[in-house]
């Protein structure tokens, strides 16, 4: 058998394009004591790729140059030497963009196909919903009566959020890219409003939807949106900054004058609370979030959408597709068929 990947062939400049990946295929990885060998169902397909194709430093290692691009995965295990598994097992772990992948101890976990379905695992039980789940529970500290704004509202992270919130108690106010996203979040999430940051008089819809301020501000986006939402902030708002799509592909920095001195301002007399965080700062709370969101999952406390290509092929063009708002949920790619659907 052989297994096929999807390398970083050169690094990007501005927007990743179908030249910078490679498809290519190479025996099935051997595996030695204690590994677990594991047959890809479904690989994640999120932003935070983006950074890693480039060799700008930032909080982990950028792929190398012919290495497989990374992603979480959930797999089957397959042969294994590693105590504890057997071969059947459903795992999930960081297999990257592959048919196969080899486990080391502590790179993968068991997923129970009984509790919730395996795809869940790499979206509202999985890094996402951890994200969420987290950077509110540690930044946003949401309380009952607050107004919540949170962007990218329909995303497999701040659908997670703004659910979270309202469970919390809080006016909720998502922020998406299309009168069909906003109708989701309103409808089928139950947020109280949502604007479509590409319409006409935006910052104007989003002053009127938030009539008290806003007073947590879960940032995805960055650029046009934050500049709408930075007025809006109640004193001692606070912000979790957990993505920044709008500035990934960028080359340069924004024309126009320097608005530092302005949000600085705005720290300094709101007396605001800004914190960026990557899910792995806060490990120690993986049991709690998947008992507490896992109960909410299973209850319909939140729901949650999936977006799914089929064929490892098209991971690229669904990666560049995610860039551009164009996914509608949590985007994934089935690499397999899943033996639980």
């Amino acid at each position: 058998m052989s297994n096929r990947r999807i390398v970083l062939a050169e690094r990007p400049h501005g927007a990743p394009a179908a030249h910078n990946f490679r498809l290519e295929e190479v025996p099935v990885p051997e595996f030695a004591a204690g590994e677990l060998v594991s047959r890809t169902l479904y690989l994640s397909l999120d932003p935070y790729m983006r950074g890693r194709m480039s060799d700008a430093p930032s909080y982990s290692p950028p792929v190398a140059i012919d290495e497989v691009m990374t992603g979480g995965t959930v797999g089957q295990g397959g042969a294994s030497r590693r105590d504890g598994f057997a071969p059947g097992d459903f795992v999930v772990g960081r297999g990257g963009w592959q048919d196969f992948s080899v486990y080391k101890k502590g790179e993968m976990r068991k997923v129970d196909p009984a509790a919730a379905p395996l795809s869940t695992a790499l979206g509202v039980l999985g890094m996402p919903g951890m994200t969420a789940y987290t950077g509110l529970h540690e930044i946003g500290r949401p309380q009952a009566g607050e107004t919540l704004v949170v962007a990218a509202a329909s995303g497999a992270v701040g659908a997670v959020v703004g659910q979270i919130a309202r469970i919390k108690g809080c006016r909720v106010v998502g922020i998406a890219g299309s009168k069909d996203k906003c109708a989701y979040v309103v409808d089928e999430l139950g947020f109280d409003a949502c604007l479509d940051h590409r319409a006409e008089g935006f910052a104007d819809a989003l002053a009127a939807a938030c009539p008290e301020g806003i007073d947590v501000y879960w940032e995805n986006v960055g650029g046009a949106v934050f500049d709408a939402v930075l007025p809006l902030l109640n004193p001692f708002a606070r912000i979790p900054v957990c993505g920044l799509i709008a500035q990934y592909n960028a080359t340069e920095l924004p024309a126009g004058p320097d608005r530092l001195p302005l949000l600085f301002r705005n720290v300094l007399t709101k007396r605001l609370t800004i914190r960026g965080f990557i899910v792995f700062d806060f490990a120690a709370l993986e049991e709690k979030f998947q008992s507490e969101v896992g109960a909410w999952v299973r209850d319909g406390g939140i729901r949650y959408r999936e977006d799914i290509r089929d064929g490892l092929e098209n991971a690229p063009e669904a990666f560049m597709g995610l860039l551009g708002g164009a996914n509608f949920g949590k985007l994934l790619v089935r690499v397999a068929p899943d033996p639980t659907a």
